[in-house]
């Protein structure tokens, strides 16, 4: 396992991140903890959980792996989605953040986490409401580092600002999606990153299983699929020009003689500014599957067929999407 540096902390973690989301959705403790102590053994030593997923059970079957682990592991968890029907159940407010962070803790039976993100950007509540709670937390001892989640690269700019000009710990990681069919944050956000000392994890490699070669055009979805169960938006996620880049990447793939999902996790595992992909497994014979893309070579030529396929900055499918600032009323 290659272990990278993440952004300009110095801190070293494995250049695949295990993502968490499945577990508690569909996984349950049994097939899961397997698949995190397999991590373990494999040299994947970044975890990455929040507490929406389940609302609250992944944090609670991370926590039941971690017994025995947790100075193995860099544990990283986030803030900001629902997690009750009260007016101030989610958000970025200082009161959600303490709030939430404390109930993580709980729930991952841990003194600390070594990541603490704001899973999205809120544009009505000011970035030093936000970042005064996170210092608050950095300097109780109970966070290492802080992050984001689907920002701006201009939000960044200005959280960096505002840590600066209010002497706050800063953002030191940012969580965007990425994959051969998004590939707008090449625009800004990743030279902003590279410029300014972020790492970045993106989410979403696969593109929610379009990219994992179980899906054709004109073919049954595999029963119990995001496809078969109409989880992906037509003309978001899915339109013609998805289909031409989706086949595009399954014809590179059967040429080169690997799996379709091992090329495509290997393409933004090797692209310049990201640190750590996060994979998604629902099951061991998934997180198998993913570990393959480390075996993939992406040569000079890919890359030129890959950007013939989908140009540098564009993209093909909607993923690249939050609260962006505020809008202008129409």
């Amino acid at each position: 396992m290659e272990y990278r540096v993440l952004g300009r902390t110095g801190a070293r973690v494995s250049s695949l991140c295990l993502g968490c989301m499945n577990f508690g959705w569909g996984t349950d403790n049994k097939e899961a903890v397997p698949v995190l102590h397999r991590a373990l053994e494999a040299g994947v030593n970044f975890w990455d959980t929040a507490n929406v997923y389940g609302r609250g059970a992944s944090e609670t079957i991370v926590g039941e792996a971690l017994k025995g682990h947790r100075d193995e592991v860099f544990l990283a968890t986030k803030v900001h989605g629902k997690m009750g029907d009260g007016p101030n159940d989610w958000g970025n407010s200082r009161l959600n953040i303490v709030r939430g962070l404390e109930a993580s803790l709980k729930r991952l039976g841990v003194d600390h986490v070594d990541l603490y993100q704001i899973h999205r950007p809120q544009s009505e509540v000011p970035l030093d409401e936000t970042l005064g709670a996170l210092d608050d937390l950095i300097r109780a001892g109970k966070v290492r580092y802080i992050g984001t989640s689907t920002f701006a690269a201009y939000q960044l700019v200005e959280s960096l600002w505002v840590s600066e000009k209010l002497g706050l710990n800063r953002f030191v990681t940012e969580q965007p999606p990425y994959n051969l069919v998004d590939r707008r944050i090449e625009r800004e956000l990743l030279p902003m990153a590279r410029t300014y000392g972020f790492g970045v994890i993106p989410w979403s490699p696969l593109a929610g299983g379009m990219l994992t070669g179980k899906y054709r055009k004109d073919a049954p979805s595999p029963e119990g699929s995001r496809f078969a169960n109409g989880k992906f938006r037509q003309g978001k996620e899915v339109s013609e020009a998805t289909w031409r880049v989706v086949e595009g990447v399954r014809a590179l793939a059967e040429e080169k003689g690997v799996p379709m999902d091992a090329l495509a996790l290997a393409w933004v595992l090797h692209q310049p500014g990201v640190t750590s992909p996060i994979i998604g497994p629902r099951n061991m014979e998934q997180f198998e599957q993913n570990l393959k893309a480390l075996e993939v070579e992406i040569t000079a030529d890919d890359r030129k067929r890959i950007d013939e396929l989908i140009p540098p900055g564009t993209h093909v499918a909607e993923y690249y999407e939050a609260d962006f600032g505020p809008r202008l009323v129409q």
